[in-house]
């Protein structure tokens, strides 16, 4: 999708190595595979939050593939090997913004439909990775989660010269960001009532035991939920601030030398699926359990 303008600035554009592009996209590639993979196999990952962590790296998955195809694209025009502006060039540019925006939107709203699930089932104060629920009826919302996300990606691809496109775009990221600083934070007040109580509880032996144990669970969970959502809001605000500019002042040269650095608002988004394996399902011991018996080709569904 085409989200810059052309304009008289003394704010050259700032181009990031094409390497890097790659590196990241092919990591971020590995990683997110490795999260598909392992929940699928593991049964004891067959849980409502997982299937949402998988939809979230499959997302990560589809950006991270269709950005490091492009970069190779990329690269072979440079050598004379494509040609920029071939109808078939053009076409398959088309479906590869279209995964593209498909995959961003799924992200968001894989991460929503976490924040949700938390909030429905109350799993904050327990565990970093919540547990069991209804299975089926979250597959089914998943399945709504990807044909939305297709749908809408189209539409964005086709009316990408639509400011109503944009506008929705970035209403869309400000509306769930929205939700889910509250949905959070809502948690967090329960999380910290729920203490509370707890401490007025008499301090036997088995009952100071469960206190530690139950502060334990909720520290983690805290932490991982601070951790990624301000990774979240660090790697995609950039883009979205970019959107609106392009949208308020498309002609300001001020504005111009903010989206002057565009390629690097890329590169934090998909730094974000790079990033995300790593503070989120990396810290599940079943989940880092299955990794370990992949890479060292053992039985993963024996447990050491």
């Amino acid at each position: 999708m085409n989200t810059t303008t052309v304009n008289q600035t003394d704010c050259p554009e700032v181009k990031v190595p094409v390497p890097l592009f790659f590196t990241i996209g092919v990591v971020s590639l590995a990683e997110n595979l490795l999260v598909v993979v392992s929940v699928i196999l593991n049964r004891n990952l067959h849980s409502p939050m997982f299937c949402f962590i998988c939809s979230l790296a499959a997302f990560n998955t589809m950006a991270s593939l269709t950005k490091t195809w492009e970069t190779v694209m990329i690269v072979l025009a440079n050598v004379g090997q494509l040609e920029k502006k071939g109808s078939s060039e053009m076409s398959l540019d088309d479906v590869m913004d279209s995964l593209l925006c498909m995959s961003f939107v799924g992200s968001i709203s894989s991460f929503l439909a976490i924040a949700v699930d938390r909030y429905l089932h109350h799993d904050l104060p327990c565990s970093a990775i919540p547990q069991h629920h209804d299975y089926a009826a979250h597959k089914g919302y998943l399945g709504v989660i990807w044909i939305t996300c297709g749908v809408s990606a189209v539409l964005m691809v086709t009316f990408s010269h639509s400011k109503f496109i944009m506008i929705s775009f970035v209403v869309f990221f400000v509306v769930s960001l929205a939700i889910i600083c509250f949905l959070y934070f809502y948690m967090f007040m329960l999380a910290r009532i729920h203490a509370r109580k707890i401490a007025v509880l008499p301090s036997s032996s088995g009952g100071k035991f469960g206190r530690q144990r139950w502060r334990g669970g909720s520290m983690k969970g805290a932490l991982t939920l601070t951790i990624l959502f301000g990774v979240f809001v660090v790697c995609w605000t950039p883009f979205f601030l970019h959107l609106i500019l392009l949208m308020v002042c498309p002609m300001n040269p001020y504005c111009e030398c903010y989206r002057s650095l565009f390629q690097l608002h890329v590169v934090l988004m998909m730094s974000h699926a790079a990033i995300d394996p790593a503070i989120y399902a990396f810290r599940s011991v079943e989940l880092r359990h299955t990794f370990r018996k992949m890479l060292l080709c053992s039985d993963w569904k024996q447990r050491s």
